[in-house]
């Protein structure tokens, strides 16, 4: 009864101990209250998403930008607001407005019953059409009717993926990143691809090996997503201000900017006018992304290490702090299960098969996302720190059990006939030795937590591998960036690596002599 108590006490302690590591880790987080209150437009998008909509400037990968942004900047102006951009992953952009992580998205979401479902949307500020890329040289493909037969890629959950399924007799290749799709129509792996036509003319469109051909397909409408009947007096402000910028030329201007201004802009405007600015963002973007020698590749890779620095030490707080919560809620769970009797034991064990039964980006998901909805909201901070720590606590509770059951139970008995309290005979005998014999498991672990940080940005966390992704999709490099982020990793982790030989050697002073 008493061990079972003292099971107790320890996972209690161990919560508490958890539970101020979070506390420390949102106060470090939080950002301070503002001097003056100032009227902001916080909007949600992806830096990942690709040109020309939201992503970093190829020339300084500090900055953001996209027509999208000078969408917005324009729009808040209008407004008398302040536009602030918020960073999330974009398949969870429209569950981020339930989260109350900003008040509106724009980040190509189209309107479709579908999204309109789950959220409200205003008026398009932009229309566009599907566009047919094949390979340069390859026979031309007229219309929706010239794929079938063939091998078509487009992005997933888009518009085009739904019209290019409706139409049968297509075999449909779907892409997260649009430069990975007309990769593969490079290679061959595929035969054509139908994707929005802004994609088209930032990403095949300067590509010597791909063309543009046939009739456009199809119809698409961007709208900006707010709150599912949370916003009706923004929505209404949003409508104007969009109204506005149509008829007075700003929108128009932008677009021009950007080179996709579309016919379909022009019905939809009445604005049947010439070219109105010269596109010298995407001038810019082109320009900023062509090949380079190797020289001009290194100095890219230099201007990356700030950015890459900084998402290292966003990595390095989450694992550390994650550990802490994991090793404390671990320690007190395994003694439940081997002191705590038969209900803790149970309540211990039922905690443990269902975080390892679950994977681990649903925990993330369900804690961040799910738990606002009986009213407990976390900053991404702390939610990506306690669901890392929760998940890994179940890992870490198996450990310090085997290890714990590996002392032989005499020997809290001789440490009981000695005089000992048990929990004197735990502190002094028993968890001493369990802990060589946990060591290695647990510093395996905490390299494993390093790596499986990055699941933390589908949460608006942007750490080492979220970086990587921003990267690589903006001057399409995964192979160099990869190897560059990839011995980040392996730096982080050596130093632990050899913090744990010390710790193993220094756990283990003296039982290599008393053995010989």
């Amino acid at each position: 009864m008493r061990l079972a108590r003292l099971a107790l006490s320890s996972l209690l302690l161990a919560l508490s101990l958890s539970a101020a590591a979070v506390s420390a880790a949102s106060a470090q987080t939080a950002p301070a209250a503002p001097a003056t209150a100032e009227r902001t437009l916080t909007y949600g998008g992806d830096s990942t998403s690709g040109a020309p909509y939201t992503f970093k400037d190829p020339a300084d990968p500090n900055i953001t930008v996209g027509f999208e942004v000078d969408i917005m900047k324009e729009l808040a102006a209008k407004l008398g607001r302040k536009p602030v951009f918020v960073q999330n992953d974009w398949s969870n952009l429209i569950p981020g407005l339930d989260a109350g992580l900003y008040e509106a998205v724009i980040n190509g979401l189209e309107i479709t019953p579908a999204h309109q479902a789950a959220a409200d949307f205003s008026t398009p500020y932009y229309t566009t059409f599907g566009q047919i890329v094949i390979r340069r040289g390859d026979a031309p493909i007229d219309n929706l009717e010239g794929l079938k037969g063939k091998v078509v890629g487009t992005l997933k959950s888009s518009q085009m993926e739904y019209v290019l399924r409706n139409a049968g007799g297509i075999d449909l290749r779907t892409y997260d990143q649009e430069i990975d799709a007309y990769s593969d129509l490079k290679l061959k792996r595929i035969d054509a691809t139908v994707m929005d036509f802004p994609i088209a003319v930032y990403y095949a469109q300067p590509d010597r090996e791909l063309q543009f051909t046939g009739q456009p397909i199809g119809r698409i409408e961007y709208g900006i997503a707010l709150k599912k009947g949370a916003h009706p007096e923004l929505l209404a402000e949003i409508n104007t201000g969009l109204s506005q910028m149509m008829h007075d030329g700003s929108m128009r201007t932008i677009l021009d900017h950007w080179a996709i201004w579309t016919p379909l802009m022009a019905q939809l405007t009445g604005d049947q006018r010439p070219i109105q600015a010269q596109p010298l963002a995407y001038d810019h973007f082109v320009q900023a992304t062509q090949p380079q020698g190797w020289k001009m590749q290194v100095q890219r890779y230099m201007r990356f290490l700030p950015q890459l620095g900084w998402a290292a030490v966003m990595t390095l707080e989450i694992s550390i702090l994650a550990m802490i919560i994991a090793v404390g809620l671990g320690a007190g769970l395994a003694l439940c299960r081997v002191y705590g009797g038969v209900l803790l034991d149970r309540l211990a064990q039922v905690y443990i098969e269902v975080v390892r039964g679950t994977p681990l980006l649903i925990q993330v998901l369900f804690i961040y996302y799910g738990l606002p909805k009986v009213g407990l909201q976390l900053e991404p901070f702390v939610a990506g720190v306690i669901a890392l720590g929760l998940n890994y606590a179940a890992y870490e509770a198996e450990n310090y059990r085997a290890g714990l059951l590996a002392i032989p139970r005499n020997q809290m008995e001789a440490a009981i006939a000695l005089n000992m309290t048990e929990r004197q005979a735990l502190r002094n005998v028993i968890i001493p030795q369990a802990a060589r014999i946990v060591l290695p498991p647990t510093t395996n672990d905490f390299i494993s937590l390093i790596k499986d940080s990055s699941l933390v940005s589908v949460i608006s966390l942007v750490e080492l591998t979220k970086t990587y992704e921003l990267i690589s999709t903006t001057y399409y490099d995964y192979f160099g960036t990869g190897l560059l982020v990839a011995a980040i990793y392996l730096l982080i982790g050596l130093p632990f690596v050899r913090l744990a030989k010390w710790a193993e050697r220094y756990a283990s002073r003296g039982v290599t002599r008393s053995i010989g």
